[in-house]
């Protein structure tokens, strides 16, 4: 019998107490980690711990991203709590949606402080930690949009495309430390969020996916835990796309 992938490590993810994360954080317990479940949310955060297994194997945390303090209060949990920092997954995210015309200045700057300074926030407070150990790996969430941008996302796309370059930039600076940066850019997934959106814009954004199906976030889970396992241990500042073919 083969040993799961991550027996023995500690992951802290980002906007984890639904969706995508929550997808992510249940993979990697089922391969043997301990998790942190950081959310803007800590109510929800706590019941996904629960969840998940409660004390001993998960943990939630309240966190806003944008803010540094948050950060360090996070990943200064998953140290006290389970000992190491082994993987810090970067998903946290929202949506502000308007065309250039009518987007608010706030509602870019919210975008932009969640997603960009947010992952960069999780990046270099983990990379700190992680140098210690002289090992660990950082999964940074992008979006096919920070690739080939969309229209109503001038935010979202700006963002996106920044952790990419993000991503490349840190890979370099912490190779020689032992620290893996790697990214993911999800097509189209079903969750709440892209639910939401209108059935006819929905059809059309189908229509565009070679596969001819909308991702299911247990589909981004398991790029997440290859990134994060030994599997990729000669990969770093790469960015794999997983959207059934979706602008390829």
């Amino acid at each position: 019998m083969t040993r799961p992938l991550l027996t023995d490590r500690t992951a802290v993810i980002t906007g984890a107490a639904q969706g995508i994360g929550y997808a992510i954080a249940e993979l990697f317990v089922a391969e043997g980690a301990r998790v942190v479940i950081g959310d803007l949310d800590a109510g929800l955060a706590a019941v996904a711990a629960e969840k998940l297994g409660g004390p001993g194997v998960a943990i939630g945390v309240g966190c806003d991203v944008s803010k540094s303090a948050d950060v360090d209060g996070m990943l200064a949990a998953a140290v006290d709590t389970f000992g190491t920092l082994d993987v810090v997954v970067n998903n946290a995210g929202i949506t502000r949606d308007a065309t250039m015309r009518t987007m608010t200045e706030d509602q870019f700057d919210q975008v932009i402080a969640v997603h960009l300074k947010g992952t960069w926030n999780g990046v270099r407070k983990a990379a700190a930690i992680m140098r210690e150990a002289k090992s660990g790996a950082i999964v940074n969430l992008s979006s096919i949009s920070g690739k080939v941008g969309m229209a109503g996302q001038t935010n979202y796309s700006a963002a996106k495309a920044g952790i990419v370059g993000m991503t490349k930039a840190a890979a370099k600076e912490m190779a020689h430390h032992g620290v893996r940066v790697n990214a993911i850019q999800p097509g189209l997934i079903r969750t709440a969020m892209t639910e939401a959106m209108p059935q006819k814009v929905w059809e059309e954004k189908v229509a565009g996916i070679p596969m001819q199906r909308v991702g299911d976030p247990s589909e981004i889970a398991s790029v997440a835990l290859f990134l994060a396992s030994d599997l990729s241990s000669y990969m770093t500042g790469t960015v794999l796309e997983v959207t059934g073919g979706r602008f390829m």
